[in-house]
């Protein structure tokens, strides 16, 4: 049974589940950060995966890079695995403006995470969905939505 990564799981929620991968949402309204996670265990890189599971991973990764990259309008996309301080393999997907408060600099560890508030949350959670319907299975318990 598939194992989430603690932290994964105490700084994320559950958007949904692809084929291969859980879509979460990093808890930071500072930018639209999402990851996708295998749901394999014991998997750190992405070479460990069999070959079907990286086609997969890859589809999944494109297809959710042009469904951010759109909806949101963002000046560019930072896709990335980088796993240094959760080593499940994981791969970021945020969305980035010219005009956010990183820029042009890697958002990680600049600032403090602002957790999104519920309006936020639901109108971001929504969005995606709705975007992804045709390939998104959603969380069969509310529960699972947010933790």
């Amino acid at each position: 049974m598939f194992q989430l990564d603690p932290v994964l799981r105490r700084d994320s929620i559950l958007v949904g589940n692809l084929s291969l991968c859980e879509l979460r949402l990093i808890n930071d309204a500072q930018f639209p950060w999402f990851i996708l996670v295998p749901r394999r265990n014991n998997i750190t890189e992405i070479y460990q995966l069999v070959d079907e599971d990286k086609q997969q991973l890859m589809a999944e990764s494109c297809l959710l890079a042009e469904t951010l990259h759109d909806a949101f309008t963002a000046t560019k996309l930072n896709v990335a695995a980088l796993g240094n301080q959760v080593p499940q393999l994981h791969i970021h997907h945020i969305v980035r403006y010219d005009t956010d408060s990183c820029w042009p600099g890697p958002i990680w560890g600049k600032f403090p995470a602002v957790p999104y508030d519920k309006e936020k949350l639901a109108e971001i959670l929504q969005k995606v969905q709705v975007l992804l319907s045709d390939d998104l299975q959603l969380p069969s318990d509310e529960a699972d939505l947010y933790y």
